[in-house]
């Protein structure tokens, strides 16, 4: 049976304050939890009843142990996670000011295994199969992962839904300049873009929302998702619908992996078959519960949960 959705790309170990408003050398206690983007939509969308896989690479060590341990009770399959000796599983620490500032402190070295996703041991038909294929824009920072994640999209060729998450850190890039040739080769590839306004003017060299989003479908996607922040979303598609919906009112706790949440939401909408407005509230409301919440991966919402936000108007 072919999969409701397969993410490829950042996996690795959250370790979060328990403790809000405390600088990150004060704080003495965190919350361990499994985190990475592509992870956490795989995650977001399996809370949601999809059935779901991600594609990644861990340390051998006992960090990669809780990893595969933690996949396995969120139910996505790990089946394509594979250790690398030699290099440590990722560690991500941050701080906790709510409502807006988060720093996050990525310890990636030498080199994280995710960036050690080589293209010869892909499963290139489960990724062809699969109702939708998510890839990030991390993936394409370093070799082999660029490799692997333009050959998976080049030879699933638009097959199905194809989602390229725009997730610009530019720390992750040797030379950040270089990235957009790599964003516009992805996005040819691709029938979904997503991305906030720094990230669609990396890849499009456009800010503006509408017209960021008219240059991804000119760049050959079918729908382009524009985060705005506080004017919420933007989503445009190729037959020229268009919604724009607000956040969502919230008392923000943590606000990262919101973004993680909305795209989970995101692909549950679209196999569900639904409008872009209705796709568009739902995926608002999923993140807004999160980013409600301390932690990320298991704050990620039920359906209920995001059914009740929407009726509600806000999250209580």
């Amino acid at each position: 049976m072919a999969y409701d959705l397969i993410t490829m790309g950042r996996i690795g170990v959250d370790l979060y304050p328990l403790q809000t408003g405390v600088p990150l050398p004060q704080v003495t206690s965190f919350g361990k939890f499994l985190g990475g983007s592509a992870t956490n939509v795989a995650v977001a969308a399996s809370r949601l009843g999809r059935r779901t896989a991600v594609i990644t690479r861990t340390g051998d060590d006992p960090f990669g142990t809780y990893l595969h341990e933690a996949l396995r009770d969120f139910g996505v399959d790990d089946r394509w996670v594979t250790p690398v000796p030699g290099l440590p599983t990722p560690v991500t620490f941050c701080e906790v000011f709510p409502p807006d500032d988060f720093p996050l402190y990525f310890y990636r070295q030498p080199k994280a295994p995710d960036l050690e996703i080589d293209a010869h041991e892909l499963d290139l038909d489960a990724i062809r199969e699969a109702s939708i294929f998510w890839v990030t824009g991390t993936g394409l920072s370093e070799e082999p992962s660029r490799t692997a994640t333009l050959a998976a999209l080049a030879h699933r060729a638009k097959a199905g839904t194809t989602v390229f998450d725009l997730d610009w850190r530019p720390m992750f890039w040797k030379d950040p300049a270089e990235a957009r040739p790599f964003y516009v080769e992805a996005l040819k590839h691709t029938t979904v873009a997503v991305g906030n306004l720094d990230e669609v003017e990396v890849a499009t060299g456009v800010r503006g929302p509408r017209e960021a989003a008219r240059a991804l479908l000119d760049a050959g996607v079918e729908l382009a998702v524009v985060k705005q922040g506080p004017k919420g979303v933007l989503a445009v598609d190729s037959k020229g619908n268009e919604a724009e919906v607000p956040p969502l009112p919230v008392n923000v706790l943590n606000g990262l992996g919101a973004g993680d949440a909305f795209g989970g939401s995101l692909v549950h909408g679209l196999l569900a078959g639904w409008d872009l407005e209705k796709i568009m509230r739902h995926a608002n409301a999923a993140g807004a519960i999160v980013a409600s919440r301390l932690e990320c991966s298991s704050a990620m919402p039920t359906t209920d949960e995001i059914e009740s936000a929407v009726a509600a108007g806000a999250v209580k």
